[in-house]
């Protein structure tokens, strides 16, 4: 599962520097990462909309939509992958009630 990420996330940095006229990665760069962001939330709240609607296929189809746009957006600020994989990493064993507490 990483594997598929893993490339996802290494096409969409490669895309970067792309022609914004060949490349919707590149285009949503170009629009800098507050556009990202909000590309981002924009297919959050579709997946939502699914998610309550209870269609499996859309929401299968809105939280791939999501993944791309996380990356996309985490990209946009130089987040890379590998790090919010150690942060799950460095929180897997902790309760999620505890992990919170502990961040506020």
């Amino acid at each position: 599962m990483s594997e598929t990420l893993e490339r996802l996330a290494a096409t969409i940095a490669a895309r970067k520097g792309a022609d914004p006229e060949s490349s919707w990665t590149a285009k949503l760069f170009a629009k800098g990462p507050e556009k990202c962001a909000e590309k981002f939330g924009e297919e959050a709240v579709e997946a939502i909309i699914e998610a309550v609607k209870g269609d499996s296929a859309r929401l299968t189809s809105e939280a791939a939509d999501v993944l791309y746009h996380l990356l996309v957006m985490l990209a946009a600020r130089d987040v890379t992958l590998d790090a919010v994989l150690a942060e799950l990493a460095r929180r897997e064993g902790t309760s999620g009630i505890a992990e919170k507490a502990a961040r506020d």
